[in-house]
């Protein structure tokens, strides 16, 4: 009996995963009109839905109410001046959008360790520690250029004197790193508890990073989990 049973179960999930992977009976979606949104991953097409059994529930870290604070304290709204907060449907819009054509890129902040659990599908892994003052100057330089920004190392004194005396735009450039192609970033971590994107928006900030060019996603993985959204594991 219990072999039959579980038979039964096998083909009831089988039969569940048959019917949601063809797109049919999606009864939990992401917006009344959207069951979907797909996105490149490590060069694989990852279908970003919401998971639908509705009796699941998380589990794990992510479950948790209460952390030791500091450090796990909960995080500000407004992480800082010009830099907007942005919630789930903005980052389908952004994966249908700005991912896709190459002006955007969604950050996942946080240290490799955690990376390696998970990720938000279209995510790539760049550390806040990247972006310290005491970090690795090659690196820093290797992740800037990911983000569209070029180092200033190689400017001429002349272009430099052009530019103070208003002759060349410099509102997107410093004395270090050039903005004028730098793209547009959804920065993340673990979630309303997690400092290590608004660490992360704050050092790119110092740096130069244009503030309007800089979104967070507050809600982070534990939000992301909380709607049973699509994850993926780093291969």
């Amino acid at each position: 009996m219990n072999t039959i049973r579980g038979l039964a179960k096998t083909w009831s999930v089988l039969l569940l995963s048959a019917v949601v992977g063809s797109g049919f009976a999606m009864e939990v979606k992401l917006t009344p009109s959207q069951s979907h949104v797909e996105v490149i991953h490590d060069g694989d097409v990852v279908k970003v839905q919401r998971i639908q059994d509705q009796n699941h529930h998380i589990n794990g870290g992510f479950a948790k109410t209460s952390r030791k604070c500091p450090p796990f304290c909960i995080q500000p709204m407004q992480v800082a001046p010009g830099v907007r907060t942005v919630g789930e449907l903005d980052i389908f819009s952004f994966m249908e959008k700005e991912l896709l054509d190459g002006s955007g890129l969604i950050i996942d902040a946080r240290t490799p360790a955690w990376f390696k659990k998970g990720t938000i599908p279209g995510s790539i892994n760049i550390p806040f520690t990247t972006f310290t003052p005491d970090a690795d100057k090659s690196q820093l330089i290797e992740a800037m250029k990911i983000l569209g920004v070029r180092h200033r190392g190689e400017v001429t004194g002349l272009a430099r004197n052009l530019e103070k005396i208003g002759l060349l735009s410099s509102d997107l450039r410093n004395d270090d790193w050039d903005f004028v192609d730098a793209k547009d970033l959804i920065l993340w971590c673990n979630g309303p508890w997690c400092g290590q994107s608004p660490r992360a928006i704050n050092l790119l900030l110092k740096l130069g990073y244009p503030a309007e060019k800089l979104y967070y996603y507050r809600g982070g993985m534990q939000m992301w989990q909380l709607f049973g959204l699509t994850t993926v594991t780093p291969g």
